[in-house]
């Protein structure tokens, strides 16, 4: 039986074609997070377009490659005042989830007030805010920088969290439009890996362990 120290590691990613966060947290089956590392892969506007997608693509990939996360967590699109920030975003999102199904990586998708709510309480916060409670909630000394990286681990806990990190278990963003108009008719169940079975088992055997086994926002 799994020990109830078995973690599960998770990706965030705070997708961008200047700047693309990456952030990996391992989170055991009482919620609490460690950090495993985090970064930015960034390209020059002056580069042409498939040459700034193909290198936010071979980053992502060898993120994923060495440090082999059991699910990512990207921030869903939505639209904003800039219609090139928004299209920008979606060629930064489109190749990282493209990355992740290839390696056979479960995607889960999260809004910025879901992650924002998640780490801080308050959908509305700032990225001060979340870079704060980010640099609290994982033990850091100092704050991630830029904002990005610390939005890509905003993400992972929130999935953590929220979702008790199960893959796409649970699409918290069910019912809510996206910028392309799409809305997702349900959430839905899927298959959990191995690694998130075993992740499962052990969150439930820590709740049996601790009693209520609730999780305090921090």
């Amino acid at each position: 039986m799994p020990s109830s120290t078995r973690s599960l590691r998770i990706l965030g990613v705070d997708p961008g074609l200047t700047r693309c966060g990456f952030g990996v947290v391992d989170m055991d089956a009482t919620r609490k997070a460690s950090l495993v590392r985090v970064g930015v892969a960034g390209t020059q506007a002056a580069d042409s377009l498939d040459a700034r997608v193909l290198h936010i693509q071979e980053h992502a990939l060898a993120w994923m490659r060495e440090l082999r996360p059991d699910v990512m967590a990207i921030e869903r699109v939505f639209a904003q005042e800039s219609v090139n920030t928004v299209i920008g975003t979606a060629h930064a999102s489109g190749v990282v989830i493209a990355a992740a199904a290839s390696l056979g990586i479960p995607v889960a998708w999260h809004t910025p007030s879901e992650a924002k709510a998640a780490v801080t309480g308050d959908g509305r916060a700032d990225k001060a805010s979340v870079g704060r409670m980010v640099t609290r909630i994982l033990g850091l000394e100092a704050m991630p920088r830029p904002a990005d990286a610390a939005d890509a681990l905003a993400l992972a806990i929130c999935h953590g969290w929220r979702s008790g990190g199960l893959g796409t278990g649970y699409d918290m963003t069910a019912g809510v439009q996206t910028h392309q108009g799409s809305i997702p008719a349900r959430a839905t169940r899927t298959g959990l890996t191995p690694a998130q079975r075993a992740w499962r088992e052990a969150e439930r055997s820590g709740r049996r362990g601790a009693g209520s086994g609730g999780v305090g926002r921090r």
